[in-house]
């Protein structure tokens, strides 16, 4: 099965394509550095840098899956202020009905957060893929619940050309706690009471040991998993494009590294990120989980 991956970013489409053994032909995205993190683990690969909503789709290579991840910013929750860069990042969303109109590939399949299904014009956007022949079904699902370390919750859009959406069932597989992820031995660790650092931190951790003894995550950016982290038995929580989650080890702490996100994200140890933590992470916040997507491919071909 020939496949193509639309806003590719880091390539997490595309790795779960080729867990569940597809060809991955073609893969775009505005970011430059992103496609060259792409063409570093998918060299089989053609790419393109460009604006995907100016894309002439007649010269992309022929397919059976599209796969596409519009920008997220515009829809979720924790989007800025900015309204109107929000609205454009919104409308990369009709690229998709533009490449399924030129090419009529037999699937599709978007994934966005889920408030992508609140979007004013997501009807419009859902009978205009209907027009073009695709049945839809769309469905929330948890990264855990496909045996990644990270409780990750995205709406995936399953699109083929039958009658009838078609019912996908996924094999059960076991949470995996965050220990899986981590190494005690790395990271650049520093004093939990040192010199300068915060009351709420101190308070957050105090209130997790009381819960969950002297290891455990914590967020230690924004918000979430209440005021005590959370267990290390326990997937990690979202992973997002900037550092969030700490981790305590007695009376030593460090954020996580590009390597435990990149873990908790379920891509492979070897596979190629950006040097720059910063950058590594907000590709991998941006990403899609690849066992994720490799069980959504494998559940769509054994219905197909």
């Amino acid at each position: 099965m020939k496949a193509i991956d639309l806003f590719a970013g880091a390539g997490g489409f595309s790795t779960g394509a080729q867990m569940a053994g597809c060809n991955v032909v073609w893969a775009a995205n505005h970011w430059q550095a992103a496609v060259d993190v792409h063409l570093l683990n998918h060299p089989g690969a053609a790419h393109a840098c460009q604006d995907l909503q100016q894309a002439d789709w007649t010269q992309v290579p022929a397919h059976d899956l599209l796969m596409a991840s519009p920008a997220c910013q515009g829809h979720s929750r924790a989007r800025g202020k900015d309204r109107a860069h929000h609205d454009a990042q919104r409308s990369t969303a009709w690229a998709v009905v533009s490449a399924a109109e030129c090419h009529r590939p037999a699937m599709v399949l978007i994934e966005n957060v889920p408030e992508f299904a609140t979007w004013t014009l997501y009807p419009a956007w859902c009978a205009a893929m209907n027009a073009l022949g695709y049945a839809l079904q769309p469905m929330i699902l948890d990264a855990a619940d496909h045996g990644v370390a990270q409780h990750r919750r995205r709406l995936f859009v399953v699109g083929t050309q039958t009658k009838h959406p078609i019912e996908l069932v996924f094999p059960s597989r076991e949470h995996v706690g965050s220990a899986s992820i981590i190494d005690f031995d790395a990271g650049r660790w520093s004093a939990i009471d040192k010199p300068g650092r915060s009351g709420a931190t101190r308070a957050r951790v105090a209130c997790g040991r009381i819960a969950h003894g002297s290891r455990f995550v914590m967020p230690y950016y924004g918000s979430g998993s209440g005021l005590t982290g959370r267990c290390l038995s326990r997937p990690l929580g979202t992973v997002t494009t900037r550092d969030r989650w700490a981790l305590v080890d007695g009376d030593r702490m460090r954020m996580l590294s590009t390597q435990e996100c990149r873990r908790a994200m379920g891509f492979p140890d070897s596979y190629l990120l950006p040097k720059k933590h910063k950058d590594a992470l907000h590709m991998l916040g941006n990403a899609v989980c690849p066992p994720v997507a490799r069980d959504v491919i494998n559940a769509i071909r054994s219905q197909a």
